[in-house]
Parts: C-alpha cells; structure tokens; sequence
C-alpha cells in the first residue's frame, strides 16, 4: 500500500471512531459537551507549550494549562447560568500572577516566557471558551444546534480540501507556508463547506440562512488561515505535525487548528446579528 492510501485509511478510520463520540458528547447534554472540550483543551494546551519548548522557550506550562482550563470552565459556568458573570474577573489577577511568578525563574528570558505562556492561553484555550457562547446563545439555555452546525461545517471545509487538493491540486496556495495546500482544494472545501451551511440551515433553525452561510464564509477564510497560521508555528520549528495522538491527523493542535481562528470571528458575527 502507497503512504499516501495509508495516511488515507488512517485518517479515515480515525474520523470514523472520533466523530459518533464528538457528536454524542455534544447532544447528549450540556456537561458531557463540556467535558469533551475539557479534555480537547487540557492536552491542546499541553501540545502548544510542549512545541514552544521545542523552540528554546520556557513558558510556565503548569501555570498556562491551569489557566487556560480556568478560564474554559468559569465562561462555562457563566454562560450556564451557574455562576454570576462577575466570577469571571477572576481572570484579572490570574494574568498578573504569570508576571510574578517569572520573578522567581532564574537563568530564562522574561519576555518570551510570559509571552508564550499568555499565547498559548489566547490562541487555544480562548476559541474554545468562546464556543461556550454559541452553545448558550438561548438565554442560557444548553442548545447544540450551533456548536453541531460549526463543526460540521469545518469538517466538510477540511474534507472538500484534502480531497479535491490530493486529486487535482496543482497550483499551490501559500507555497512557503504549506507547499501541499492547493487553490483547487481550497475551492473545492468551499464549495462543500457553503453546500452543509446551506442544508444546517434547514435543519438547524435556531439562526437563519444568512447567517449559517455567513459561518460557512467564515470557516472558508477563517479557518484556512487557521490551518496556515499552525503550519507557520510548526514550520518555524521544522516538524510536521503537532502530536501524534490522532492516527493520520497529527495532534490536537493540527485537528482544530481551522477551528482556533474560525470561532472567535464566527461568535461576533452570531452577536452582532441578533
């Protein structure tokens, strides 16, 4: 069997063991959603300092995942309704304390360290706390038309382009980025990401039409940057992928990278249309 049928298959049979667990965590109720996206945070965020160390930096990483998981879980709990969202000022001093505690580090450099350990904090575990608001857009009221809608279409975005780009990509998209994306295949994930936006929206009411196709825009430039702007960090360190803990898909980092850019810009666009 070629590499290339294998990394298929294993990407395949990865998808098809991950995805019934993704989406029965995600309808089944509002904690086991949580409790996904805890666990996808947690060793997300574990990938990210563990890849900055690779580059000579030394971020506080006991102190960036433990922030990282804080603040996933007070907007959680805030969003629910469960706690008053004051609680999340509680954010305030943590950030001060990564200032601090560099105080006491000997022999490191300051400004990368404290920089790296809020970025990996913003970059992985902001997005995922920012779903939280799509999932309680109904008054606090668990709903997982959205989350359900947002992910579909950022797989079919992902699928479109890997497939059409490994059949017929030819010119390349950002060859000193990612020599293997194609504008063909980022058409082609287009065209399949608008097609799910436009049929969500006949099942998934809860937004209108103009907005899931506007989602469906976002993912399309969103998300692709997305995937750009991981392949960048993981080219300025000469590695390939991220982890090893999806077979055929790399790391946390390298399955949600769309998703990381992809989110923030879709919650403003869901708020600033109601």
């Amino acid at each position: 069997m070629s590499p290339q049928y294998r990394h298929f298959g294993q990407r395949a049979l990865s998808v098809l063991i991950a995805m019934p667990i993704v989406v029965i965590a995600i309808y089944w109720s509002a904690w086991s959603y949580f409790l996904l996206f805890f666990l996808v945070v947690a060793l997300a965020m574990l990938e990210f300092y563990q890849l900055a160390g690779l580059g000579g930096i030394s971020p506080n990483k006991f102190f960036g995942v433990g922030g990282g998981i804080l603040t996933y879980v007070l907007v959680f709990l805030s969003a629910s309704g469960h706690i008053p969202g004051n609680y999340l000022y509680v954010l305030c001093p943590m950030v001060a304390l990564i200032y601090l505690i560099e105080l006491y580090q000997k022999g490191t450099t300051p400004f990368t360290n404290i920089a790296y350990t809020l970025l990996g904090i913003v970059y992985v575990s902001g997005p995922f706390a920012l779903l939280h608001i799509t999932a309680f857009a109904k008054g606090g009221v668990y709903s997982h038309e959205i989350v359900m809608g947002i992910l579909l279409i950022l797989w079919a975005n992902d699928t479109g382009a890997y497939l059409v780009g490994s059949g017929i990509g030819n010119r390349r998209l950002f060859q000193r980025i990612s020599p293997h994306k194609s504008w063909e295949g980022t058409l082609g994930g287009a065209a399949l990401a608008l097609a799910v936006s436009y049929a969500i929206a006949n099942y998934f009411n809860i937004i209108g039409l103009e907005t899931w196709l506007g989602i469906g825009g976002i993912v399309i430039v969103a998300g692709t940057y997305g995937d750009l702007v991981e392949s960048m960090l993981k080219r300025s360190l000469k590695i390939k992928d991220s982890g090893d803990t999806i077979p055929g898909h790399g790391g946390f980092l390298d399955r949600f990278d769309s998703f990381l850019l992809a989110v923030p810009c879709i919650v403003a666009l869901i708020k600033l249309s109601r």
